[in-house]
């Protein structure tokens, strides 16, 4: 079976494994950039895992890890408005989820045999009105805006949006991006479209939504995201947080520093020449794609024959593939070892980091 008919098979209305929810991490519980620290997203941005903002104006509000939630989830995501800015044309700022071909290849989207979807979510505003968004492929030129309704202000409301199938457009259905689904937080009108209607262009959000944006200290939280195939919202699928750790870490993962003062192993190696501690840092899960790696602060250290070799300097490298990593050093800084005598990596201190990322 390939892994889409796997993930097709295994998920079932109300239970708590399988793939029934497309989304991943729509109980807004894992965070491993940031954690409850509260952002100012550029473009492009991952904030809570798996969520990233598009957006064509910075500095315009902020977003965080929050327990503001309902009952029976512990986290959302919350967003809260920085200025009143008044739309342009073509500005757009959205929640995104961008979805793996393999995730969702059993839809058959684009085919005479497209699958009807809903999309479901719990929504807290300090607005009310008619709120929008869009489900758009991965090449940003077929589109499904969407639009519901906040009646209270301040009160969690469960919205549901079913969505029949497109039968064109392009879907890939391998590790690129097949789908998206968006969540206007205000959206101009370059960029808005009919709601419940698929076109063959750009759009983020339904014409006349609500825009978060353009009121001073408003708040949007989210949580609960789910899409399935059907065309009624069913029980949310709660994963483990192991399993939904998982499902992150295949986009994203970070090896972090754990004390303040004291040593994090990486992975063992040895020394290539005198200057080049070399070691595996294996993936804990094989990734989307061959990823890209980031070295964050100067905590870095060796150590060889039993003893700390000290900071690992010059430029920090990897050779990269979605199984493991093998970090080099080249350059001048590092505690002179011997060539081919063993050696494993530290990291030295709690605000330096690696960071791996297939992100889509």
């Amino acid at each position: 079976m390939t892994q889409a008919a796997i993930l097709a098979a295994s998920g079932s209305p109300g239970t708590t494994t399988g793939f029934k929810n497309r989304i991943i991490n729509g109980g807004m519980v894992i965070s491993q950039r940031y954690g409850t620290s509260a952002q100012t997203p550029t473009n492009g941005q991952y904030v809570l895992d798996r969520f990233q903002y598009n957006l064509n104006q910075t500095g315009k509000f902020s977003a965080g890890q929050y327990t503001n939630a309902p009952a029976g989830f512990t986290n959302s995501m919350g967003i809260s408005s920085n200025s009143a800015y008044s739309l342009g044309a073509g500005d757009y700022f959205t929640i995104t989820q961008p979805i793996e071909g393999y995730n969702v290849a059993d839809l058959g989207w684009g085919t005479a045999n497209a699958k009807t979807v809903t999309l479901s979510a719990w929504v807290y505003s300090s607005l009310t009105g008619t709120f929008g968004g869009s489900i758009m492929n991965g090449a940003f030129n077929y589109a499904y805006p969407f639009t519901y309704t906040i009646p209270t202000a301040n009160t969690w409301t469960q919205i549901s949006v079913t969505v029949a199938g497109p039968t064109a457009g392009t879907w890939p259905t391998d590790n690129s991006a097949s789908l998206q689904v968006n969540f206007s937080l205000g959206t101009g009108t370059t960029y808005s479209g009919t709601a419940g209607a698929w076109t063959g262009s750009l759009k983020f959000s339904a014409t006349g939504a609500v825009s978060v944006v353009s009121t001073s200290g408003a708040t949007f939280y989210l949580t609960g995201v789910q899409l399935e195939v059907g065309t009624t919202a069913t029980n949310f699928d709660f994963r483990s947080y192991g399993t939904e750790l998982a499902l992150c870490q295949r986009y994203y993962w970070q090896k972090n520093g754990q004390y303040a003062s004291g040593n994090t192993m990486v992975g063992a190696g040895m020394f290539y020449n005198s200057t080049d501690p070399r070691s595996c840092l294996a993936n804990p899960v094989v990734m989307r794609a061959t990823p890209a790696i980031t070295f964050s602060g100067s905590g870095f250290g060796s150590e060889r024959a039993g003893t700390f070799a000290g900071t690992i300097g010059g430029t920090l490298s990897a050779n990269l593939s979605p199984e493991a990593s093998l970090l080099y050093s080249s350059g001048s800084g590092t505690t002179a070892g011997t060539a081919g005598q063993g050696t494993f990596w530290y990291i030295t201190n709690n605000t330096s980091y690696i960071a791996v990322s297939a992100e889509l």
